[in-house]
């Protein structure tokens, strides 16, 4: 008799599934419940409790403790027991305070390269005249992988931490559902918050490692003759520096600029384009790619690394088209562009 194949699901494993498809669809309508704003004031209405492990075994021993001093009429146990209960009762109390009030503020988030992290600045404000300690903010989600930020909130004041989050692809993206947190001060409760910030994050796409050279550039729709100088002095004809350029077509205040900013990337004249004026223009069809993914990653590192040199460029998309031009305000526009696209 032949057994059945080895991926089929288990009976119990079977149970499980429509139970985990109710729980996603349960979340999901508790999620479109809450409204998305990026500034949220934690009241009674929005802050739950629960007790932690460590509560429920607390709870346990207090029942034992009091059966135990009522079987044995022990007065010492009837005042451990009573005891211990009122400091549940009071960190319960104080628990739910830590974060009741609290007004919690997402700054905008910066747009950022596939691949890496999303970094979000939260500011915890506190109008309260004392303290507030062990609040922990995170991306909701995450299970067991949640890195939590934690930070005390001083009277009166504000703090701030930062929580990352990398995305899976490029394009915009909705800020992921925020959790904030306490267990201040015994650790026997857990009061929670779930926030849906309104805020949105421009996902770039990933550069291509190692940049490929620049595309050839193309004639201006000027015509031939000779390659005019722009307005501060820069030449439109340039390339990057090779070893054995002579010194006087060294482009100096494009060194002068990379020097500034960190970087060693010289160019020099190209004399090869002197006789006619180059546009260079980056389009998907150049990159001789047929993944579109890989094409747009080729532009991208195409887009940084004219930007590195200085030179004027323009973009070509099937979604539209951005115009020669150069600049961090140019560079944004070309890499939103391409992460839209």
């Amino acid at each position: 008799m032949t057994s059945g194949p080895r991926d089929a699901l288990s009976p119990a494993a079977s149970a499980r599934k429509p139970l985990a498809v109710l729980s996603a669809r349960l979340h999901s309508w508790w999620q479109a419940r809450l409204p998305r704003t990026d500034t949220v004031l934690l009241t009674q209405r929005n802050v739950y409790i629960l007790p932690t492990g460590a509560g429920w075994m607390l709870a346990l021993t207090l029942l034992v403790l009091l059966v135990a001093s009522i079987n044995f009429q022990l007065n010492l146990g009837y005042l451990l027991t009573f005891l211990l209960a009122g400091s549940a009762v009071a960190g319960m109390h104080v628990c739910h305070a830590t974060l009741r009030g609290l007004t919690l503020h997402l700054l905008p988030p910066e747009p950022r390269f596939l691949g890496q992290s999303v970094v979000f600045d939260v500011q915890l404000t506190s109008e309260r005249a004392a303290p507030r300690h062990g609040i922990a903010v995170a991306v909701h989600g995450a299970g067991r992988a949640t890195r939590w930020a934690w930070t005390d909130v001083p009277a009166q004041g504000t703090a701030s931490v930062q929580i990352a989050f990398q995305p899976e692809r490029r394009g915009l993206h909705g800020v992921p559902l925020l959790t904030a947190e306490t267990r201040f001060p015994l650790g026997t409760f857990r009061v929670w918050t779930l926030w849906r910030p309104a805020a949105q994050v421009l996902v770039y796409p990933r550069p291509e490692v190692p940049p490929p050279p620049l595309p050839a550039g193309e004639p201006s729709a000027g015509g031939a003759g000779s390659a005019p100088t722009q307005g501060i002095g820069e030449f439109d004809g340039v390339r990057a520096y090779r070893r054995g350029d002579p010194l006087k077509l060294v482009v100096w205040k494009k060194a002068a600029r990379s020097l500034a900013t960190g970087t060693d990337d010289l160019v020099s004249r190209d004399d090869t384009q002197q006789s006619r004026r180059q546009e260079l223009w980056f389009d998907l069809a150049l990159t001789s790619l047929q993944d579109p993914e890989a094409r747009v990653s080729r532009v991208t590192a195409w887009v940084l690394q004219a930007e590195r040199l200085g030179l004027d460029y323009g973009l070509r998309l099937p979604s539209g088209e951005v115009g020669q031009g150069s600049g961090p305000a140019h560079e944004r526009r070309c890499l939103e562009a391409l992460a839209l696209c």
